[in-house]
């Protein structure tokens, strides 16, 4: 009977609080009022943050559970901070590569520059008689051979195109005249047999002067492109050559001054840089005159066989119209696969108009 009142008075003086702990009511009464302050300011916090937005320059992260330590917190200060050095390295990068394609471009001026004056200065001592050229007596004989022949046949080229057009205004006079011969024939009844015999004639002549005018036309093109196509592009190749002949000269008389020199280290560097120049421009020399070797022999080829055709083109259109041999000028067309366009054929259609 006493332990049992014993323990009943001792489980009396333990208290008990709504959360099941052991305490006092003393630090209850500490913890509601602590709990009270820290509800208040987290009210007071929220309330700014509604009113005036986040502060992201004073938010931390939490890196722990609840409870975590201090060193688990990692402002964000440090993450902006990171970004921005980001960002500045990329910039840097950005102004390297800028910085790299400035120094290229500059040296390749620097290079054209250094290029150009060594050739104009070869140049000028050529004019002079006071510097020496790299000559090919043999080429240089058949390059201008070849500019002689372009010459002549430019005029070949600019005759032929005035016969064509004195011809086709020719031929459209005489269409004009047999419609008036034919129909006068219609309205003078005394002379409709002379009217009609002319008119006829006009019109044969006008048919055959069509038929003449396409091999002329096909003749024209065939020395157009001889001359402005197959001729210009060898032509543009032996221009390639001339300047890398200078070129050549231009660093082989630079290389003899520096060997004129002393032999210091520093002209012994130049030298040596000077003589790789000169090596480079050989090869490039050379290579362009053998270029220019082949190109001029196969032009020499391609002339010989199509001016063949096409003066035999020529003389027998010209010789079977003028004797009014129109079978032999249809035949002519033929045997050279020159199809004629049919009348109004240049003239837009209906639709290209529109």
């Amino acid at each position: 009977m006493t332990d049992s009142i014993m323990s009943k008075a001792a489980t009396m003086e333990i208290p008990i609080n709504s959360n099941g702990d052991s305490r006092t009511l003393g630090e209850d009464d500490g913890l509601e009022q602590a709990r009270q302050v820290q509800w208040g300011l987290d009210e007071k916090d929220l309330q700014q943050v509604m009113v005036s937005g986040p502060n992201l320059n004073e938010t931390s992260i939490v890196s722990g559970g609840y409870g975590g330590t201090a060193e688990g917190i990692i402002p964000t200060s440090s993450i902006k901070g990171s970004s921005m050095h980001h960002s500045s390295s990329s910039s840097m990068m950005a102004e390297e590569a800028a910085r790299g394609v400035a120094v290229e471009k500059f040296d390749m001026m620097k290079k054209w520059g250094l290029n150009t004056y060594k050739c104009t200065k070869q140049l000028i001592s050529e004019r002079f008689g006071r510097g020496s050229r790299t000559v090919d007596l043999e080429l240089e004989a058949q390059i201008e051979v070849l500019r002689d022949t372009k010459r002549k046949y430019e005029s070949v080229l600019r005759l032929a195109r005035a016969l064509t057009n004195h011809f086709y205004s020719m031929v459209q006079t005489q269409h004009a005249l047999g419609d008036t011969f034919a129909d006068l024939s219609q309205k003078s009844p005394e002379l409709r047999d002379e009217f009609g015999y002319n008119a006829e004639t006009q019109k044969l002549l006008c048919k055959n002067g069509e038929t003449l005018l396409g091999a002329i036309n096909f003749f024209v093109s065939s020395i157009n492109t001889l001359v402005n196509k197959t001729m210009e592009d060898t032509l543009m190749t032996i221009k390639m050559y001339e300047n890398a002949r200078l070129e050549f000269d231009a660093y082989r008389a630079d290389l003899e001054e520096l060997n004129m020199g002393p032999r210091d280290a520093v002209t012994m560097a130049r030298i040596e840089a000077a003589q790789q120049q000169y090596q480079i421009h050989k090869d490039k020399y050379e290579r362009l005159r053998s270029d220019v070797i082949i190109k001029l022999k196969f032009l020499e080829e391609n002339k010989v066989k199509v001016m063949h055709k096409q003066l035999l083109l020529f003389h027998n259109a010209i010789s079977a119209y003028f004797a009014g041999n129109q079978q032999q000028l249809e035949q002519t067309l033929k045997q050279f696969n020159i199809k004629l366009k049919p009348p109004g054929a240049d003239k837009p259609s209906w639709l290209e108009e529109q």
